[in-house]
Parts: C-alpha cells; sequence; structure tokens
C-alpha cells in the first residue's frame, strides 16, 4: 500500500431494475486492486433513497437520512469515478439528482468516467457530464472507459469477454485519476479552494 493512498468514490449511476450497471462497476473496482495507491468506496445510487426530490431548503426526513449518510462519503474522496449508461442520449435523473444535492464536495476534484450503452458506449452521457462537473470546479480526465453494446462484452460471471482492452483502458485512466488526485489534494492543502460564481 502506498504511503498516502488517495480516496477514490466509484458513483453507480443507474438506479433501474435489471441493471447491468454492478457488473460494470464490480468490474472497475477490481481493475484497482491491481494499485496500491488508492483506496475504494463504491457508491451505489440504488441503495441512496433520495428519489426524484429536487433539491430544497427543507428536506423530507428520508432524503436527509439519505444525504447524511452520503454526503460524508463524498467529501472524504479525492477523486471520483462515475459509472454511468446512456438514456435517450444522456445520463440518468438520478445521477443528476445526486449531483444536484451537493456542490462544494467536487470542488477542485478529479472525475473520471466508465460509461456503457448500445453502440455509443455511453459516450454522449459523459459529454454531458463534463458539462455539469465543470460548473462544480471540478476536472474531468480526458480518457475514459467505454463499453459498447454492453450486454455483450461480459460473461455469465461478470468478466469482460475480451479483457485486455478494457483492462488498459482502466489503466490510462486510473493513471491520470491518480496524477489529479495527488496533484489537487497537494494544492487544497496549501491553498484552499475558492470557488468564485457559485449560485449557493
Amino acid at each position: 500500500m502506498s504511503e498516502h493512498p488517495f480516496q477514490l468514490a466509484v458513483i453507480l449511476g443507474s438506479v433501474r431494475d435489471g441493471r447491468i450497471g454492478p457488473t460494470v462497476a464490480d468490474w472497475f473496482v477490481g481493475e484497482t486492486a491491481h494499485r496500491t495507491d488508492v483506496l475504494v468506496d463504491l457508491v451505489d445510487l440504488a441503495g441512496v433513497p433520495i428519489g426524484s426530490a429536487a433539491p430544497t431548503m427543507a428536506p423530507p426526513s428520508e432524503v436527509l437520512a439519505a444525504l447524511r449518510e452520503l454526503t460524508p462519503r463524498l467529501d472524504a474522496a479525492d477523486a471520483f469515478v462515475v459509472v454511468t449508461p446512456e438514456y435517450n442520449h444522456s445520463y440518468p435523473a438520478g445521477l443528476k439528482n445526486v449531483i444536484d444535492w451537493h456542490h462544494t464536495q467536487f470542488h477542485a476534484k478529479p472525475v473520471a468516467f466508465v460509461s456503457y450503452g448500445g453502440m455509443s458506449g455511453g459516450l454522449r452521457a459523459v459529454e454531458h457530464l463534463r458539462a455539469v462537473f465543470a460548473e462544480l470546479h471540478a476536472v474531468t480526465t480526458r480518457d475514459t472507459v467505454s463499453f459498447h453494446n454492453v450486454w455483450e462484452q461480459f460473461d455469465g460471471d461478470g468478466r469482460p469477454k475480451d479483457p485486455q482492452r478494457p483492462a488498459a483502458a482502466a489503466k490510462t485512466l486510473l493513471d491520470q485519476v491518480a496524477w489529479w488526485a495527488r496533484a489537487l489534494r497537494h494544492a487544497r492543502a496549501t491553498s484552499p479552494y475558492r470557488a468564485m460564481g457559485s449560485a449557493r
């Protein structure tokens, strides 16, 4: 284990019944096991009972309870990887809702993407998410991992049928995330980030 590993929150954005998202997320978390510089917290939004409640100054008690558990986990992260499908050329509403409940948790932190879908592999969802995270003062990495026609990509044990290509992509993504996580963690510690122009 690295002396100062960075904390990575892997956010699983799909909450639909019958989703393949857990297969993709579990595979990615398995790829992080090859490294000694990262500690992973898998945040499955299906277990975060916020529902469609929009951000409000007086959230319902069940939403408050969910946020009391979720928000500290996002606060603790030095970096994020968002695992997202593509729904109608964009990302899931539940993912956007959770993002909208938070703001400072993403400031001056790197965000990377593992996407999946049909022919596009979820890449249109990723492009939309880049704009969202830019508004939250986060830094998105260039490289992604994408699974095109995802239902054909994994075997019955949840392993990629062609493991080399996604493993290489995951390593590139994690190398970039690790660099940004270390650099921005040091920067936040020595010169706290102040977001200008925030609506909050």
